[in-house]
């Protein structure tokens, strides 16, 4: 994909909240998992009041079906998929920082405030949200960040920003790509700087549970981001 795009779910229940989530979905920077970690969520959030926005971003060039070459060189070929992710990921991350910003500024159209506009990722997703919590400027600052099983790892050495955001964070202690080392460090520099966070990390749900149903805790993630939110006071009055 070389054009990043945006994709509006507007609140469909609910007393609208004034927040907005943008949303940044998973599949190692050469697929997107649409549907499973962006349109669901979105339709979730905006039966509850939520405006909800399903980024696109940039990813890298694949020869066939993207699904299957990240496949293949995850088994085979993993120099050359971290090669490929270092091309991606910068571009990833400026999408969505460029998405932030664009919504905060466009705040009054979609009925929100600019003060509530926050960004989720889950999996090469995360690794953008980690990105933007690390890369932000004033006009692309988030008012919250979710990393649900985030990816991330080039960012151990970032500092985090004197007004870093709140930060939600969700992953498995099953996950069979080794990530939730990840999800503990970005929650070590957010308390060692005095930054709000919370971290639910669950025993079983693998990599890549998402919106998917496999009646276990993780299938409730999502309530617990939303009683997050709640406690945080999204939009601040």
């Amino acid at each position: 994909m070389s054009r990043p795009t945006l994709t509006v779910y507007k609140p469909t229940g609910g007393v609208p909240s004034g927040s907005a989530v943008i949303i940044c979905p998973g599949g190692g920077f050469m697929a997107l998992s649409i549907d499973n970690e962006g349109n669901q969520v979105a339709k979730y959030l905006a039966a509850r009041g939520i405006t909800a926005f399903v980024l696109r971003y940039r990813l890298a060039a694949t020869e066939g079906d993207a699904t299957e070459d990240l496949l293949r060189l995850l088994q085979n070929d993993r120099p050359r998929f971290d090669q490929m992710v270092a091309k991606a990921g910068p571009l990833a991350v400026a999408d969505g920082l460029a998405a932030v910003a664009y919504v905060r500024q466009h705040a009054a159209e979609y009925g929100v405030s600019a003060d509530g506009v926050g960004i989720m990722g889950f999996s090469a997703g995360g690794g953008v949200t980690t990105g933007v919590a690390f890369q932000y400027k004033p006009e692309s600052r988030p008012a919250f960040l979710a990393l649900i099983y985030p990816g991330g790892l080039e960012f151990g050495d970032a500092n985090v920003p004197a007004d870093a955001p709140p930060m939600f964070i969700t992953a498995a202690t099953d996950d069979r790509l080794s990530l939730p080392a990840v999800s503990i460090a970005l929650y070590q520099k957010w308390t060692a700087a005095s930054a709000p966070v919370e971290i639910h990390m669950y025993a079983r749900g693998g990599h890549g549970f998402g919106m998917r149903a496999q009646n276990i805790p993780t299938d409730h993630w999502i309530d617990r981001f939303v009683d997050w939110l709640g406690v945080q006071r999204f939009p601040k009055p």
